[in-house]
């Protein structure tokens, strides 16, 4: 599993969601978008419970293996998933728009304190065989990692200190590359659990990015209310905190990112 990062990790409470903005620019134009999170599950709800996102049914596939036989997976299959997946959902050659995550940053909207940011380092020698990238975490320590490129993006270790369980409102900055195709509806959906618990669902619509674009957006959550029991849990069990990110173009699967989160650091 490699260990680079670019992904969504904040938190919207199901009454105020969040809002985001999209700038997409080529060499030619720029048009900007809007999209807005369409539904929130709230914290502490039991993964066998029924899930705000999507209404589970007896001939619902939540099982792993089967999704994996399919000849595509939907946003409905993955949002009845009862817990964190074991394994990636689809290989990286699905991401047949070249979609490519190049920064991502997140910061306290309170404060403006910048609590993580990871930057691709921008490679101008073919045959060099490492992408070197650099971050930065909350206690704004610089992190340097190495990897393959075609592995980017596809999981991240986050280290918070406990301070982070209380924040109020965070951005989620991100930037990608589009590809030479066009992409209509893509679409992210985000699930964090704890342990066996659904802690909190996203769902994003990124609406249409334009062919050989970079495009950013920021996400503004504003985090729920968890109870002080279950925070001290998350803290106390560093690394069971997980998510999976699923990415669909015109509701096909075609990128799997994961991610796991402890809370404890600076208390070891």
């Amino acid at each position: 599993m490699s260990s680079t990062s670019i992904k969504i990790t904040g938190a919207s409470s199901g009454a105020a969601g969040g809002g985001s903005q999209l700038q997409s620019s080529s060499t030619s134009s720029t048009t900007p978008a809007t999209t807005t999170a369409k539904k929130s599950t709230k914290l502490g709800r039991r993964s066998g419970n029924k899930d705000s996102a999507s209404t589970k049914s007896s001939s619902t596939i939540i099982n792993e293996d089967e999704l994996l036989a399919k000849d595509f997976i939907t946003p409905d299959d993955v949002c009845n998933l009862p817990s964190i997946t074991r394994q990636y959902l689809c290989n990286t050659e699905a991401n047949i728009y070249d979609i490519e995550f190049t920064r991502f940053k997140i910061r306290d909207m309170e404060s403006g304190n910048i609590l993580f940011e990871i930057v691709k380092s921008s490679t101008t020698n073919n045959n060099n065989n490492n992408n070197k990238q650099q971050s930065s975490n909350q206690n704004g320590q610089q992190q340097n990692s190495s990897s393959k490129l075609s592995n980017i993006g596809r999981f991240v270790r986050y280290n918070f200190t406990p301070d982070f369980l209380e924040l109020k409102t965070v951005g989620a900055s991100i930037e990608f590359k589009v590809g030479s195709k066009p992409i209509e509806n893509f679409r992210m959906i985000e699930r964090h659990f704890f342990q066996d618990t659904l802690l909190k669902t996203f769902d994003f619509n990124f609406g249409f990015c334009i062919p050989n674009s970079i495009n950013t957006c920021e996400h503004i959550y504003e985090f729920p209310s968890i109870t002080p029991e279950l925070c001290q849990e998350m803290i106390n069990n560093p690394y069971e905190t997980k998510s999976d990110s699923f990415y669909f173009v015109d509701n096909h699967l075609i990128m799997h990112n994961k991610a796991d989160y402890s809370y404890n650091n600076g208390l070891c």
